[in-house]
């Protein structure tokens, strides 16, 4: 086989799996529409969700594709290593409220206040996974229990704390609020009535160059890598299992500790119930799944699930279609994802082996 057929066929099978994930999706999502009751039809849904969204919806989607990003990040950061850091959640909440206490009691002057409560959020973050990471090294507790555990437990530590030193305003009880330099502007390309896109957003692309290049480009990533794959193998070559586990549970929380850092100094200012937004954390864990723990492919992802949960408040306006169909959608979406990747690899397996196959006896007659 000649080798621009190979590369077209190598192109045409790595497409593969992306189309048919979208096709599944569309084809399942529609059947829901059809079979839920609604007067509207599925074309005034997909009409919808795929028209362009308005100018202060572009602000809410890129805002929110960066916080969905760095949470899918900590979550592909123990995925690689074979770890399920369902904790994510808790990470970040815990996180938030200790970084915006600290910066609203403004300790330090400007941008030195934001740099050590985001640090302080990092730290908190590690923390909290590293609670998980010890119990599963040295007590053998798997990670998924414990996070989910943590996560119950992380905010009833913050209501209590912020129900004892915060501030009452009406109804609202909040942290100290951030003012002054020590709030982050950002930009506003549709202007200032439309809203702003954060500049700690940025954090997004740090910490998805960063992600690549600790896999990619250091002995850590490859060791996590390593043991991720095949634990037994990077074991024989001098890799430890248990030290992996903790550095990457470490690495994950930091991470997860970042994702509302945007939030909070360029619109928040505070923390609070009605300003801390919740389940980041999770939606994050299904971009990961859906991006295959590739920096690319959860950019894109994080991108698909903030446009849908920002344009599924259109449907409320222009149709009569429950705008919780969209979850319904993000969770097709990653079933679409595993499935075709599957199919796909099911694929690639055989047709190695039909070429392993074919290539014995032409080596034993030569």
């Amino acid at each position: 086989m000649s080798w621009p057929i190979r590369a077209l066929r190598a192109t045409v099978v790595a497409l593969a799996a992306p189309l048919a994930a979208v096709l599944i999706a569309v084809i399942a999502t529609s059947l829901v529409i059809m079979i839920s009751g609604s007067d509207s039809g599925v074309g005034d849904f997909w009409r919808v969700m795929l028209s362009k969204p308005e100018d202060q919806t572009m602000v809410d989607i890129v805002n929110t594709a960066a916080q969905l990003y760095i949470a899918a990040v900590a979550a592909a950061i123990g995925f690689r290593m074979g770890l399920f850091n369902i904790g994510v959640e808790g990470q970040y909440g815990l996180a938030a409220y200790v970084a915006a206490v600290f910066a609203g009691g403004m300790f330090l002057p400007g941008p030195l206040n934001v740099i050590v409560a985001t640090l302080l959020a990092v730290l908190t973050g590690a923390a909290w996974a590293g609670i998980a990471a010890l119990l599963k090294v040295y007590r053998g507790v798997s990670e998924v229990i414990s996070t989910l555990m943590l996560n119950a437990i992380s905010p009833i530590i913050v209501t209590h704390f912020l129900n004892k030193y915060g501030r009452q305003t009406g109804y609202d009880i909040h942290t100290h609020p951030v003012s002054g330099s020590s709030t982050v502007g950002g930009w506003a390309p549709w202007g200032q009535d439309n809203g702003e896109i954060w500049s700690l957003g940025l954090l997004a692309v740090v910490v998805g160059v960063g992600f690549w290049l600790l896999l990619n480009r250091t002995r850590i990533g490859f060791e996590l890598r390593a043991t991720g794959s095949s634990p037994a193998a990077a074991a024989a070559s001098g890799v430890s299992a248990k030290r992996m586990a903790i550095v990457a549970m470490l690495l994950s929380g930091g991470v997860a500790g970042l994702v509302w850092m945007p939030a909070l100094f360029g619109d928040a200012y505070t923390y609070s119930e009605s300003t801390f937004v919740g389940n980041l954390g999770f939606t994050g864990l299904a971009v990961a799944l859906l991006g295959r723990n590739r920096a690319v492919g959860m950019a894109f992802g994080a991108v698909l699930f903030a446009w849908l949960s920002a344009q599924s408040d259109a449907l409320q306006i222009g149709t009569d279609i429950a705008p919780q169909i969209y979850e319904i959608t993000q969770g097709i979406c990653v079933l679409a994802v595993v499935v075709a990747y599957e199919m796909v690899q099911r694929y690639r397996a055989r047709a190695e082996q039909r070429a392993v196959a074919a290539a014995v006896p032409e080596a034993v007659s030569a």
